[in-house]
């Protein structure tokens, strides 16, 4: 028997119905495989930079510094296969399990997906960067008979600096995670993703770039024990409405006001849905006219009002097509819903407070970089967990080429990587297909 009693149907980025009737349970990361997938695919998929690694030997820079007497000029990009072989080779646990390596761009990269049993074997997702950057120093090394008076070179040029620093610097192999030492407490590894890489991987398609951003947002909010008990069911309703574009909510609300529509008028639709699915309703009328609103489910607000911020910032940021909009309309829609309905704004406040910060270092006075450097590890945006980083993904999706640091800037090579897996490109697909699954055993 199924958890909670909410039902959903959901719709793809085209406001086509995919699945019907679905337990809310169907969309937890605790029992979706698709969403499962999506986990492991991060952890255990790794790029390797075959030209950046011939560039950097040739020239002695290794590890963002230049070691003179010591270049090796060998050809690894036209040596990519037979490289591929040896990685493989010494990467996979057994002949034909789910080892991936894969030649890219004429040889010029390697995309390689380690295996689960090599990710069993130890306890930390560094598993799969560190048995790729050992292989990959190895496959070079015996190859191309390097001397052991140079082989420290090749080290230097696959690890980057590391372990002299803290992070791989100068690394010629990626992960999309950062390393742990990066994260700000537990449970934030694949919080810290930041919204340019999922443009990146959704290719930005706005309405798939908010699904896979809340997917990774919420799967933090199980690793790190927010959904725990009670708190469960609220992020399990705000990946379904805001992420998966349950019942079709997002996608009409976006529609109804893509045209003329303001952040006001999106603010109206949210409401008046929220009215009419019986989700808040009139507590008391003051003298005034003012009607102050009331709900006898709180954790289903929430999920309405973040699929409206999203909406907002759809609208707005869509109109614009500049990215720069974003943290004021997190704000101002939040500050506009909570005085026509008297009810907490998304993620009861946190949000909106978000928004305030978050203009403040990403474009105002401080400048850091740009919506597109944020994510949910963010010493500015980790405070609003599950619900603010897919709004900040939307609108920089929409983005017509304004920020400095575009998503084409900084995770092309992302893109590659990850593009012709389905579970990236498409994540509301894939949930949907496996979630019926999930609903017929429940």
């Amino acid at each position: 028997m199924p958890k909670y009693e909410d039902v959903i149907d959901l719709y793809d980025d085209r406001g086509k119905r995919i699945a019907k009737q679905v337990p809310l349970e169907a969309i937890s990361p605790l029992r979706n495989k698709a969403i499962q997938r999506i986990a492991s695919l991060t952890e255990r998929t790794i790029a390797v930079s075959l030209a950046g690694i011939e560039k950097s030997l040739k020239s002695g820079s290794v590890g963002g510094a230049m070691i003179k007497g010591k270049e090796i000029d060998i050809p690894l990009v036209a040596n990519a296969e037979k490289i591929a072989k040896a990685v493989k080779e010494m990467v996979q646990v057994c002949d034909g399990d789910d080892t991936v390596v894969e030649v890219k761009s004429g040889g010029k990269n390697l995309v390689i997906v380690i295996p689960e049993d090599r990710m069993k074997a130890g306890i930390e997702y560094t598993t799969g960067f560190t048995a790729v950057a050992a292989a990959v120093t190895e496959a070079i090394i015996d190859e191309f008979n390097i001397p052991m008076y140079k082989a420290n070179m090749v080290k230097a040029a696959v690890w980057g600096r590391y372990p002299q620093t803290m992070t791989f610097t100068g690394s010629n192999v990626k992960s999309i995670l950062e390393v742990p030492q990066n994260n700000e407490g537990a449970g934030y590894a694949i919080r810290n993703i930041m919204a340019n890489h999922v443009v990146a991987l959704v290719d930005r398609n706005a309405m798939q770039g908010t699904a896979l951003s809340a997917i990774l947002e919420q799967m933090g909010a199980f690793e790190m024990g927010d959904a725990i008990g009670p708190f469960e069911r609220g992020h399990l309703l705000a990946l379904a409405y805001q992420g998966l574009n349950a019942n079709n909510m997002l996608y009409t609300i976006v529609k109804k006001n893509g045209k003329t529509g303001t952040v006001g008028t999106v603010v109206e639709s949210l409401v008046e849905k929220a009215i009419e699915d019986g989700v808040i309703r009139v507590k008391e009328t003051l003298p005034s006219g003012y009607k102050v609103y009331t709900t006898d489910d709180l954790p289903l607000w929430n999920a309405y009002a973040a699929t409206g911020m999203v909406a907002a910032v759809m609208v707005n940021v869509g109109a614009a097509r500049a990215a720069q909009g974003v943290p004021g309309t997190i704000l101002y829609y939040n500050d506009m819903l909570e005085h026509e309905t008297g009810l907490p704004g998304v993620d009861y406040g946190r949000s909106e407070g978000v928004g305030v910060g978050m203009s403040f270092f990403s474009h105002s006075i401080y400048g850091g970089g740009g919506p597109g450097l944020f994510h949910g590890n963010h010493v500015v945006t980790k405070h609003s967990k599950g619900v603010l980083i897919p709004a900040v993904t939307a609108a920089n999706c929409l983005d017509g080429g304004t920020q400095t640091f575009s998503a084409e800037a900084t995770s092309s090579l992302f893109k590659e990587v990850f593009g012709d897996m389905k579970e990236f490109r498409t994540p509301i697909q894939v949930v949907a297909a496996e979630a019926k699954k999930v609903a017929k055993k429940l």
